[in-house]
């Protein structure tokens, strides 16, 4: 079986094609090839060509499945679907074209797309995390992300909330990174702090690709600030007990209202002590809908 994946090169979007290709070969009994072709490489008229040839260059093999995730992919994404009919296109969004267009769509729960027939719900998006199992007791992770159209970083909440952390857990391990979206200026005043010295620091410049997937694999409890939306499921699907940082709103929306959901259902709290978190949660969405793929 060979699948396609149309790639935007953007690392969250790449997680969520690799998450769902792993998850197929775990649920499929022979060899899953993977090949990724970033959409700077597939121009448009020449696509469009190959649409009467039934063929083109760059792709090796041709592909059972075609996925997509991001905006820019889905038009070629559905144009390699006319070039290679027996294929399934799988776009793993809410689509900007109709639904009936791809054979499979792969949405999380909160963007409320309603009933259809080609339509899989997930809980938050799919990544590529399965729980090793590997937690150790006292291990924290923090998270960090920024200002988004949603949220506002406001630095001395963060810091408090940060305080508060190391206060409630003093025989932690407390590991920290950050993200793209936090201030340059935040690491600079967080090590002026007296607590600092309980946190060891990672920012994530100075981390490879998947460091933090697996260190989430290691902490019993990870703490999210409520923008990172997706860290806040891949923590869940590691086995984690997780924690959010509050951030102040903008407005509120459906990720905004899934978070709460979230945290009503017991699964997310907004205490700052570990023995005080919800329990870990076991799911696993992309085992799910790889085998819901699969019987289709």
């Amino acid at each position: 079986m060979n699948i396609l994946y149309v790639s935007d090169a953007k690392a969250g979007h790449r997680a969520q094609a690799l998450g769902l290709w792993q998850a197929m070969q775990r649920a499929y009994d022979g060899e899953i090839t993977f090949q990724e072709i970033n959409i700077n490489k597939i121009p448009l008229f020449p696509l469009l060509l190959s649409c009467l040839s039934k063929r083109y260059a760059q792709i090796n093999i041709a592909p059972d499945y075609i996925f997509s995730v991001g905006s820019h992919t889905q038009l070629r994404t559905l144009l390699l679907g006319r070039v290679y009919p027996r294929a399934k296109t799988v776009v793993l969004m809410k689509p900007n074209y109709p639904f009936s267009c791809f054979d499979h769509v792969i949405v999380p729960e909160h963007d409320a797309v309603g009933q259809r027939e080609n339509v899989i719900e997930t809980l938050g998006a799919l990544n590529p995390i399965v729980n090793q199992l590997q937690h150790k007791s006292q291990r924290i992770l923090i998270a960090l992300g920024g200002s988004s159209k949603r949220h506002v970083w406001q630095t001395d909440s963060i810091l408090a909330a940060l305080q508060q952390i190391t206060l409630a857990n003093p025989n932690a391990q407390i590991i920290l990174t950050t993200s793209r979206r936090t201030p340059e200026s935040f690491l600079t005043l967080l090590k002026q702090q007296s607590y600092v010295a309980q946190i060891q620091i990672f920012p994530v410049e100075d981390t490879e690709q998947g460091w933090i997937f697996q260190q989430m694999q290691q902490a019993e409890a990870v703490w999210v600030t409520e923008d990172s939306v997706s860290m806040v499921f891949e923590a869940l699907t590691a086995g984690c007990r997780v924690g959010v940082i509050p951030l102040q709103r903008l407005k509120q929306d459906r990720i905004t209202r899934s978070i709460d959901s979230l945290v009503d259902k017991q699964w997310l709290g907004k205490t700052f002590s570990l023995n005080d978190l919800p329990q870990a949660q076991s799911i696993n969405e992309a085992d799910r809908v790889a085998r819901s793929l699969l019987i289709k």
